[in-house]
């Protein structure tokens, strides 16, 4: 009995030791896991810096890399596809760029937006070709940026023959819309003669971010101005609320709508002159 017992002791103790060893290795192998997991995590970190492009830090990196962006796009869309965008293309960028628009603001903290674009420039753009194409918008948008200015609004975003515009108070927009509307149909410059523009105008409270407009209520400006048909501007009911009694514009009931992506259905006003002031 006794040389069995000390058999079987002998055999605990190999049995721990083994056991200890095998604890050792397997917490060894745990520790291997742990780091290699953090290494695995940190290369791919590493590796998501090194592809995503560095903030430019001066205005004229900026400039080089806005020259490079649109040589670019230049060689693989052509001119055309180059100025070709939409207005929805507008809204989403408009915090690509920042510009210097916070004081926009009216006292109750809304902007009023406005939206405008050239009806059918796709096909335009078609039959012009694109080297009477490109002299059109520059026309375009010095009669657009003229208006602009006289009404103190604030450019906030430009794509193509698309408009994005904030404005301190919504008679401003107003007028400023009617206003390009009526350069439009008296300018004596040939290239503008085949131009119908649509514009869409919407006030509300806005995300402001570094200088810059985004939010629902860009969205809003955008889809009402996608509503609106060549020569028309076309208001929100936040925008007729948003007028005085006296202001010099009218708007009239023109229809009530869905707007894609916005819940609900929205009532559209008619945008039109109540004196001749503008």
């Amino acid at each position: 009995m006794t040389a069995l017992a000390v058999v079987l002791a002998v055999a605990v103790l190999a049995l721990g030791a083994t056991l200890a060893v095998a604890r050792q290795r397997l917490s060894a192998a745990r520790a291997e896991l742990v780091a290699e997991q953090e290494r695995s995590a940190q290369l791919e970190a590493d590796l998501d810096a090194a592809l995503r492009p560095r903030p430019a830090a001066t205005a004229t990196e900026r400039a080089v890399r806005r020259v490079v962006e649109t040589a670019s796009r230049v060689r693989d869309h052509g001119i055309a596809g180059l100025l070709e965008r939409s207005l929805e293309d507008l809204a989403s960028w408009a915090a690509d760029e920042r510009t210097e628009i916070v004081n926009l603001a009216a006292s109750d903290g809304t902007v009023t937006l406005l939206f405008s674009d050239i009806e059918g420039s796709t096909s335009l753009n078609h039959r012009l070709g694109d080297a009477a194409w490109v002299k059109l918008l520059a026309a375009h948008d010095q009669l657009v940026r003229s208006r602009v200015d006289r009404y103190r609004g604030q450019v906030v975003k430009t794509a193509g023959d698309g408009f994005m515009v904030a404005f301190r108070d919504a008679e401003a927009a107003c007028r400023a819309a009617l206003g390009i509307q009526k350069d439009l149909g008296r300018s004596l410059d040939a290239r503008l003669r085949p131009v119908r523009v649509r514009i869409g105008i919407h006030t509300g409270t806005v995300v402001s971010r570094d200088g810059d407009y985004f939010g629902r209520n860009v969205a809003m400006a955008a889809r009402v101005a996608d509503k609106a048909v060549g020569g028309e501007v076309l208001a929100s009911g936040a925008v007729l609320g948003a007028l005085d009694d006296d202001a010099a514009v009218t708007l009239v009931k023109a229809a009530d709508v869905e707007l894609r992506g916005l819940p609900g259905r929205h009532d559209l006003y008619r945008v039109e002159r109540r004196r001749a002031s503008l």
